[in-house]
């Protein structure tokens, strides 16, 4: 009986043990934290018949620990979400466009350069400084159908600019989950466009 009683106290030390360091990191790093450190600026649409045009502009800044992962060689993926929404009072809103843009920023210790790559292009800088300039400002056009757009219409624009922790490696989609650091990105920004 001893014997299974000392087993019973050490199992309770260890759940004891654990739930003690759980807290500790949750006070140090505290509740996950809102997505910071891209802010945006000045989104516009443009719309004619047969096309639209998105410009818009982030300001861009990232965290000490994201840097540090960068130059040690560690790629990172933002993703550029956007849509075009059409009110309906007597439905469901209709979405008229949505698309996704991934951005993937690396370093390269041989060259010393940064690497910013949109779909198959890709280019290379000196500093972080100005791929993230580049990486900052948007200016897409984008063709629809003819028809598809209405100028009698308003439409409902959202715009978003994030970091992809999914695409990390495994041990920093950890960290991502605990650590406010790794929370990179803005808060979906809505506007309203008319023709």
């Amino acid at each position: 009986m001893t014997v299974s009683s000392t087993r019973c106290c050490r199992r309770s030390d260890l759940l004891g043990a654990i739930l003690a360091l759980w807290l500790a990191a949750a006070a140090v790093f505290g509740p996950p934290a809102q997505a910071q450190g891209i802010d945006i600026k000045r989104p516009t649409v443009t719309i004619a018949e047969d096309h639209f045009i998105l410009e818009a502009q982030f300001a861009i800044s990232l965290t000490h620990t994201l840097e540090e992962v960068l130059n040690k060689g560690v790629a990172l993926y933002f993703v550029l979400e956007f849509e075009l929404i059409r009110p309906r009072w007597y439905w469901l809103n209709e979405r008229v466009f949505s698309m996704q843009q991934e951005y993937r920023l690396s370093y390269n210790a041989l060259t010393r350069q940064y690497r910013l790559g949109v779909g198959n292009l890709h280019q290379n800088f000196p500093t972080l400084s100005e791929a993230l300039e580049v990486m900052s400002r948007v200016r897409r056009r984008v063709d629809v159908e003819p028809g598809t757009l209405r100028r009698d219409t308003s439409y409902l624009a959202a715009l978003r600019f994030r970091l992809d922790t999914s695409q990390l490696p495994k041990p920093f989609q950890l960290n991502a989950l605990i650590a406010r650091e790794w929370n990179v990105g803005s808060e979906w920004y809505r506007w309203t466009v008319t023709p």
